[in-house]
């Protein structure tokens, strides 16, 4: 598998090396300031934002080039990543965009028509802890930004689509999986978990009853340590166990939000 420095070496060079027909799109959750962050490219030469996503090779694994994305895009290993759905609608593509690609590199039809080809594209989403990462631009675009998923505009292609679903998904999953050790630091308190939950969610959970069934998972190590520099009474520090919450993932849980 041989990486392709260029724009025009990527141009020339991908369609024989990429698998035909398949991309991969890939929505990156981070956790921020009481705020669920996407992470987003600017496209050049257009006014959209568009998800980090790629091509993938003939002989790589689907996964293997979902993860290599992911690495590029973030600078971080070991990310939480789970494909959740396939996209695709015979008019999702933007022949013309990628046209305009070929006219300004002043590529031979012939060596990049296979961009011009429908492409059905294959949804991961990761859970990414937010002071980790190094937004990292691939080489088609000028800028790699978080962004508060509600204050989300012009989005490219059916990235819109990607990303609904990605949220949908998410929140489904949270009524049967653990979320909160990949978008959490190592030590939290409960209102922070708690917040955590209601920001996916997008709805308030009672606060107790929360408190009571997180600790009957038997995931979470309440700790000695309290938060500092509160201004009212200072909320204990937990971290999750991560044998009890790998195993979690695995059985799943029980019961809804």
């Amino acid at each position: 598998m041989r990486a392709l420095k260029s724009i025009r070496e990527f141009i020339e060079e991908g369609g024989k090396l990429f698998h035909p027909g398949i991309s991969l799109d890939c929505v990156i959750f981070g956790f921020h300031d009481n705020q669920l962050k996407v992470l987003l490219l600017k496209m050049e030469h257009t006014d959209d934002w568009a998800l980090p996503g790629g091509f993938v090779y003939k002989e790589e694994d689907l996964e293997a080039a979902a993860t290599r994305v992911l690495q590029e895009r973030t600078g971080i290993n070991n990310i939480f990543l789970q494909q959740f759905h396939v996209f695709g609608n015979p008019s999702r593509s933007d022949r013309e965009y990628q046209s305009n690609w070929l006219r300004k590199w002043n590529i031979p039809a012939g060596k990049g028509s296979w961009l011009l080809n429908r492409f059905v594209t294959v949804g991961f989403y990761a859970l990414v802890e937010f002071s980790h990462v190094t937004p990292t631009p691939d080489n088609i675009s000028v800028a790699s930004e978080w962004h508060h998923l509600h204050n989300i505009d012009n989005l490219f292609m059916d990235h819109r689509k990607i990303l609904d679903t990605a949220l949908e998904t998410l929140r489904w999953q949270l009524n049967h999986q653990p979320i909160g050790y990949n978008l959490l630091p190592d030590k939290f308190t409960m209102p922070e978990l708690l917040t955590l939950y209601e920001t996916i969610l997008g709805k308030k959970l009672d606060r107790r009853n929360f408190r009571r069934r997180m600790n009957s998972y038997g995931i979470l190590r309440k700790l000695k340590e309290k938060r500092k520099g509160c201004a009212h009474k200072a909320p204990y520090l937990y971290s999750f166990d991560l044998r009890k919450y790998q195993k979690a993932l695995q059985e799943g849980l029980q019961g809804r939000w």
